[in-house]
């Protein structure tokens, strides 16, 4: 499942966005030992593990959004949702931070 927060900010404020908000998430839910690797400029594999699974994707910077992708066992599905809820509320407050010129 493919998840896109809008955005209008260039792509190292974006980046940063990202970082700040996936460093958020990992602070908060640090018992799932979420993971960020940068690929390449605009795209990062992420992943955590939650009830012995581990769970993967990735984050893509596109031209006006951030696409969140997670791939995740069909037995782990009902926590797809609350994860990128979660995921999506830190990356828009990071939006908001940055518009603010506070990031």
């Amino acid at each position: 499942m493919d998840h896109r927060v809008s955005h209008d900010l260039d792509l190292e404020t974006a980046r940063r966005v990202a970082d700040k908000a996936w460093q958020s998430y990992a602070e908060r839910f640090e018992k799932y030992s979420p993971t960020i690797d940068w690929a390449t400029e605009r795209l990062a594999n992420i992943g955590f593990s939650a009830g012995g699974f581990s769970l993967g994707g990735s984050i893509e910077l596109l031209d006006g959004a951030i696409e969140l992708t997670m791939d995740v066992p069909f037995i782990m599905r009902p926590f797809k949702k609350r994860a990128i809820e979660i995921i999506e509320r830190e990356m828009k407050k990071w939006i908001g931070v940055a518009k603010a010129g506070d990031l």
